[in-house]
């Protein structure tokens, strides 16, 4: 009767979103929603997953239904408020192709392809941003999947990418860090107006933010193209 009980009070809390159903060293409290920059958990330190299994897998679902929610195809945990190394990915961005969804714990990067390329980037904590960003076309990788076990493989292409974006978000850096002066010149109302915006909603946070800085002046060429 006691684990009668104590399974439906389980299954009760994974309902309201309320965190993992079972003990665990991950701390976290659902429902979960997307932070927005310039959030200070978006540069905070993200903490190793020492734990895995079944609260390891339930935040990593919770995850999964945020970024589908938001069409989006990638999410780390701090996107989030879940300062822990982890994130989640499909880069079909399609919750009907589970078979591509991966799950990464405390990931590291082993090795960059030589060969880079230009593409223009969307963030989830970024709503109405774009930006053109240049990443190594190939990386491997090691992690550790939801039960622990260790991984080590290579991604390509568009799945480099997402990886590496994401990988960004646990190290703190966030994807317009990467952007040149002409990117940046043109999203840099866009910036500050998040910025002036989450002041107004967080007074108290107003000195723990990390600003854009100045609009860098970028010289037009003409006749060029």
């Amino acid at each position: 009767m006691m684990d009668e009980l104590k399974s439906l009070k389980r299954e009760k809390s994974r309902q309201m979103g309320t965190g993992p159903s079972t003990e665990s060293e991950i701390q976290w409290k659902g429902p979960l929603a997307v932070v927005k920059y310039p959030d200070p958990r978006l540069r905070a330190e993200n903490q190793n997953i020492s734990q895995f299994g079944q609260p390891l897998q339930e935040l990593a679902n919770e995850m999964f239904e945020v970024m589908y929610e938001d069409d989006g195809c990638g999410l780390a945990a701090p996107q989030v408020g879940v300062n822990y190394r982890l994130m989640v990915f499909n880069p079909t961005g399609d919750r009907k192709k589970p078979e591509s969804q991966m799950v990464l714990a405390n990931p590291t990067i082993v090795s960059l392809g030589e060969e880079e390329d230009w593409f223009r980037e969307g963030c989830l904590s970024f709503p109405g941003i774009r930006g053109r960003v240049e990443r190594p076309t190939k990386v491997r990788i090691q992690a550790q999947d939801v039960d622990g076990k260790d991984v080590d493989f290579e991604l390509e292409g568009f799945t480099a990418r997402v990886f590496q974006h994401e990988y960004d978000h646990l190290q703190g850096t966030l994807f317009h860090d990467r952007m040149p002066d002409t990117e940046i010149a043109e999203v840099h109302a866009k910036l500050v107006s998040l910025e002036d915006s989450f002041v107004r909603d967080n007074p108290s946070l107003s000195d723990a933010i990390r600003r854009v800085g100045p609009k860098p002046e970028v010289k037009k060429m003409f006749g060029l193209f």
